[in-house]
């Protein structure tokens, strides 16, 4: 079957790929490879608001029960909340039960480790290796002393786990949140897009609280209606809501709440590159940009890094996934680092991307400069995309002579004023071409041009 866990756990449409059955291998599996840390593992577990998400969420905890484990039902909760309280409980792991900003037919499950971080690939690795394990023979297994056919534990009477609701899991990450930020949010007129998910409670109270005034859009979740023309893969109804409601700015988040789109008071977009040059040049003239140093993939925006190193700030580029800019963090000591998409990470504050505190940095800076989004995101200078998906056979066309020719006579054309990026899709038969540059006739002549080299691969 391949490797069961991509970069952000395991995915699938649900009921038909990611079945409660292998939701119930899962939780079994990570509950028995978790014993290894704690004898009896207490696992936090939250999700967003699909349908199907009640359904695996039951398989989950009937697998974690089943080797003598706790579930923490938190329910509905952003997946950085899962993050937060895995840590503020003490607990031995988390679980999200969410396909992010993928469509509601999609779910996925994640796992946390106690720091908050996501599980090593050792340990995902070794749940895996159980999930797909089977014992010998039936008689094999009940004469070992076993009842199931994985060979793994199945305890007997007290020693089966419980289940313990987590009622004040939202209270909790709230609490958290409010004490990121000094001060109060009174005068602030906010828009927010909840994605209809698992921001849809969360974000408009937090802000209310912070005494902010604020017009929710899309946060009437009916468990199907998730991420559907909304939040911020689809920011386009929030862009007409903060011009007709004269809003300071609208917040736009994706389906588990670790993503932030912003839009400035204009009815503008304003993506990851420019929330990030936004608060790390604040942070750098006040002395707290931690090593002076922001993580960005490749995809970001060619005028973030000029931004960045004109203020004197060290840039490091990655590989697109939020789970290098998080290693590339930890092994330059930064703090501050994302992607172009708006998933954001503070890790002075929480271990994994999240769009409510990222909105709450964002307002502070906002609040302590007194100037206006739009001047704020101005301050980097965004270069005309253009991203063309080549549909090809085989992604070792790469390879081919005439595609490298293609590709350095288009960084050759570019060369000093732009750039060409060319990569392989993590999860599809596709060939990203990206273009960047200030013409952008230019960059379309030019990715057309990369692009046409691989018909002949398709």
């Amino acid at each position: 079957m391949g490797r069961l866990f991509g970069t952000d756990g395991v995915r699938g449409v649900a009921n038909r790929e990611l079945t409660p059955e292998l939701a119930y291998r899962l939780g079994r599996a990570g509950a028995f490879v978790l014993k290894a840390t704690a004898p009896h593992p207490r696992i936090v577990i939250g999700k967003d608001t699909r349908l199907s998400g009640d359904m695996l969420e039951g398989a989950l905890v009937a697998g974690i029960t089943s080797v003598g484990g706790e579930a923490l039902a938190a329910g509905v909760l952003p997946t950085p909340g899962v993050a937060c309280l895995t840590r503020m409980l003490g607990a031995t792991a988390g679980i999200v039960i969410s396909a992010s900003h993928n469509p509601v037919e999609d779910n996925g499950i994640k796992f946390f480790a106690a720091s908050g971080f996501k599980l090593p690939d050792a340990v995902e690795a070794e749940i895996e290796q159980y999930v797909f394990r089977t014992g010998e023979t039936d008689g094999q297994v009940k004469a070992a002393g076993f009842s199931h056919t994985d060979g793994l534990p199945a305890p007997t009477g007290a020693g089966v786990g419980r289940v313990y609701p987590l009622t004040d899991a939202a209270n909790r990450y709230i609490a958290f949140l409010r004490q990121t930020v000094s001060g109060n949010l009174k005068g602030f007129k906010i828009v927010v897009d909840g994605a209809n998910g698992a921001a849809a409670q969360v974000a408009p109270r937090v802000l209310q609280e912070l005494g902010a005034e604020v017009t929710p859009i899309f946060c009437q979740p009916d468990g199907t209606n998730i991420n559907a023309g909304c939040g911020s893969t689809h920011p386009e109804a929030l862009c007409r809501a903060v011009r007709d409601a004269g809003a300071d700015l609208g917040l736009a988040y994706d389906g588990d709440a670790d993503r932030l789109i912003a839009v400035d008071e204009n009815g503008q977009i304003v993506d990851g590159d420019q929330i990030m040059a936004t608060c790390a040049l604040h942070l750098h003239r006040q002395g707290r940009l931690v090593n002076n140093l922001v993580a960005v993939t490749v995809m970001s925006n060619l005028g973030l890094h000029q931004a960045l190193q004109r203020a004197g700030i060290k840039v490091v580029e990655t590989t697109v996934g939020d789970r290098y800019v998080l290693e590339a963090l930890q092994a330059h000591g930064g703090v501050l680092g994302g992607e172009q998409s708006g998933h954001i990470l503070f890790l002075n504050h929480n271990t994994t991307g999240d769009g409510i505190l990222t909105s709450l940095q964002l307002l502070s800076v906002m609040q302590e400069t007194g100037r206006p989004l739009s001047a704020l995101a101005g301050q980097m200078e965004r270069y005309p995309q253009v991203l063309v998906n080549v549909r090809v056979k085989d992604k070792q066309c790469l390879e081919e002579p005439a595609i490298k020719a293609a590709i350095a006579a288009g960084r050759e054309r570019l060369s000093g004023r732009g750039r060409i990026l060319v990569r392989p899709s993590g999860t599809e038969p596709l060939i990203r071409v990206m273009g960047e540059g200030p013409d952008p006739v230019e960059v379309e002549q030019v990715v057309a041009t990369v692009a046409a080299a691989f018909e002949r691969f398709s």
